[in-house]
């Protein structure tokens, strides 16, 4: 159904976990698509309101509280300002940017769940729940781990294996402890109250499957797979103290499970902007509600909560739900539990006024249809070879010529050639082409569009040489420069929903305040007389420099990682202690160390073994160590292997070194001074 079948238009952004920041994954599954959409709209002209906030309960912020020592209302203070921040300096234009532990939210949410209560639209249920007897609580599914019977991490959790992605349920780990005090859980009985999904099944299939046949494959088909099973309620309550009480009888010591409380927070954060009319945005049939979300948050946008909504009464339910799959970091999954991740509010620090080069790459590269990819590489590329290339340089070219050739004031046109007519004709249809793919979310379609109006603006320069032609025929240059300001005016407009800054910066060189979206494709634009202000350059090149520096922030986070993981091998089969008498290792004292001509890995010792001759041993070690940094030195050496031959030097014995978790060797060495020659023992 299109937007202007109704009189206003509610978009939400999937409210972030206030546990950490926001990284380019969030952005490009949800936030830069979200934000091209609504400043789209509101360059129509159209009512359009865009909300989000901060999800702060939940088990994950109790985990972080813990680990900190400090309380969980502390951990969601800290992200949800630094989180607001970033958004606001990234240009994520909210309306408004709230939190779910508001006390407008909590009242809301509070009531919300005693309507269905009161309605009889909650099921209670008695279930077996693992508890911490040594804690004494019950254990939410982050707070149980073990391993995975799959893949058989054995740092799963209760609810997902991170390592291999499944589902889980706590009962399916192998030797599962609870993560408060490492002690093994039992099963306990406990009272919850569900949401009877089950009786909704048929309903969500007339409305999902049979309504909403335009919707997005990935998302219309995880949603037929779910509708396909049986569905089963889901408790809406959980046995914690970090969240909303549950606020009806035999509620003490439970919260409302944080996939209820949350996407209420898009209806409490409307409440806390719009006090007097939030209800026609959430009640009134003529409202358009837009849910923008990842994949992992499907089955709650568009199964529970349109449920929730459904059994309340009274609401309005989701027109579309255009969420994206996952973006990859250099290859591999972004993680926030391993750090590998760009973080955002790092990014706009240590690359300041970059905020258009992250949302085009980002653009380009959506995984609308299939998780994509983002390397530091790419990122450089597209905007050296696109952004600088293409779309900074034509209006560079534009804009230069005008000032070397009238001062910088808009020339008439004169009469129009063939190659004039055709530019012209190129370019008149790109409103609606920009226009076709945002009505239905294909922004990365959308925004190639408005790249390809700097291309035929390129080579329409190109092709008509206004250099060359100057030199002839002044009047036809008025010609090819009035035409070129114009697409320049129509980029400003084209990638306003893209490149709000980058617009900015080009409406101010040419001297227009504002631009409506309606003129998009116009050719007049700009006026014969009008003066624009001084060029400057629109993009600058990225340097190698600067892209090294973020490829080496990811690899001390994958060393670190490793670390951090490292997990000793398992001890060799026992030997007698008669085998290893028979090893004779001693003390050498290194008196010189010098590089294998020929042999990057070698490195030949000279070594003082206490027998009044030198020993020669030739190790492996060069890539790991400087031969300087090894002479003085003592070491322990193997000294009764049998002599062999390596780059043709004999090698009597072997050093003895450690191997490190990421493949680097440390020669061992000895604590006090003591002769060469001494013996092992």
């Amino acid at each position: 159904m299109e937007e202007n079948h109704y009189k206003r238009t509610t978009v939400t952004a999937a409210l972030p976990y206030a546990n950490g920041g926001v990284h380019i994954g969030h952005l490009a599954g949800v936030y830069v698509p979200a934000d091209i959409y609504v400043r789209y709209l509101r360059l129509k002209g159209q009512d359009v309101i865009f909300i989000c906030g901060s999800d702060e309960h939940g088990v994950p912020i109790t985990i972080r509280a813990r680990k900190e020592g400090i309380t969980p209302q502390d951990v969601v203070d800290r992200y949800h300002g630094i989180i607001k921040k970033s958004f606001k300096d990234f240009g994520i234009s909210f309306d408004i940017y709230s939190r779910t532990t508001s006390d407008t939210h909590h009242k809301l949410a509070s009531d919300f769940f005693k309507k269905l209560y009161d309605d009889g639209k909650l099921t209670e249920k008695v279930s077996k729940q693992y508890y911490d007897e040594e804690a004494g609580q019950f254990l939410a599914d982050r707070y149980i781990t073990g391993e995975c019977p799959h893949c058989h991490n054995p740092k799963a959790y209760g609810d997902q294996c991170e390592k291999c992605g499944s589902d889980l349920d706590p009962t399916e780990l192998i030797n599962p402890q609870s993560a408060i005090s490492g002690s093994k859980p039992v099963l306990k009985e406990t009272k919850n109250w569900y949401l009877p999904l089950n009786e909704y099944q048929q309903w969500l299939k007339e409305w999902i499957l049979d309504g909403h046949k335009e919707w997005r494959p990935n998302v219309y088909g995880q949603c037929k797979s779910w509708l396909d099973l049986d569905l089963q309620p889901r408790a809406m309550t959980r046995d914690l103290n970090w969240g909303i009480p549950v606020p009806v009888e035999g509620g003490d010591g439970k919260v409302l499970y944080v996939w209820f409380d949350a996407p209420i927070g898009y209806i409490s954060n409307t409440k806390e902007l719009l006090p007097d009319s939030w209800e026609k945005w959430w009640k009134d049939p003529d409202t358009r509600l837009v849910h923008f979300i990842g994949k992992d948050n499907i089955v709650f946008h568009c199964i529970v909560f349109p449920t929730m909504l459904k059994a309340h009464g009274g609401y309005i339910l989701p027109e579309n739900v255009p969420a994206n799959e996952f973006l990859n970091l250099e290859n591999d999954k972004i993680s926030t539990s391993r750090n590998w991740a760009v973080w955002l509010h790092e990014y706009l620090e240590e690359m300041p006024g970059k905020q258009d080069v992250m949302r085009y790459v980002l653009t380009a590269n959506a995984p609308e249809t299939k998780d994509n990819n983002f390397t530091w590489k790419d990122f450089q590329d597209r905007n050296n070879n696109e952004l600088v290339a293409v779309y900074g340089n034509f209006v560079n070219r534009a804009l230069q010529l005008t000032k070397k050739y009238w001062g910088g004031v808009v020339p008439e046109c004169g009469e129009l050639t063939e190659a004039d007519r055709a530019t012209l004709d190129e370019f008149k249809d790109v409103k609606k082409r920009v226009e076709d793919y945002l009505d239905i979310f294909k922004f990365r379609e959308a925004q190639k569009e408005a790249m390809n109006l700097a291309r035929i603006g390129n080579r329409y320069i190109t092709e008509c040489e206004p250099w060359k032609v100057w030199k002839t025929d002044p009047k036809r240059v008025e010609t090819i420069l009035y035409i070129s300001l114009q697409l320049v005016a129509n980029l400003a407009i084209a990638f306003e929903p893209f490149l709000p800054f980058s617009s900015a910066r080009l409406r101010k060189m040419i001297g227009v305040d504002k631009l409506e979206w309606e003129n998009l494709g116009r050719t007049d634009l700009l006026h014969a007389g009008h003066q624009l202000a001084e060029p400057e350059l629109l993009f600058e090149k990225i340097e190698d420099e600067t892209i090294n520096y973020q490829l080496n922030k990811l690899e001390e986070t994958k060393k670190a990682n490793e670390a951090a993981a490292y997990v000793a091998e398992p001890v060799k089969a026992p030997v007698t202690f008669e085998d290893f008498e028979k090893l004779d290792i001693r003390v050498g004292h290194i008196k010189n160390c010098e590089k294998v001509k020929k042999a990057n890995k070698l490195l030949k010792f000279t070594i003082d073994d206490g027998s009044g001759t030198d020993r020669t041993i030739v190790s492996g070690i060069a890539k790991f160590y400087e031969p300087e940094d090894l002479i003085g030195k003592d070491v322990l050496f193997i000294a009764n292997f049998p002599p062999r031959k390596l780059m043709g030097i004999e090698s009597q014995g072997m050093i003895l070194s450690a191997e490190n978790f990421d493949g680097s060797l440390s020669v061992t060495s000895i604590l006090r001074n003591v002769k060469p020659g001494s013996k092992v023992c």
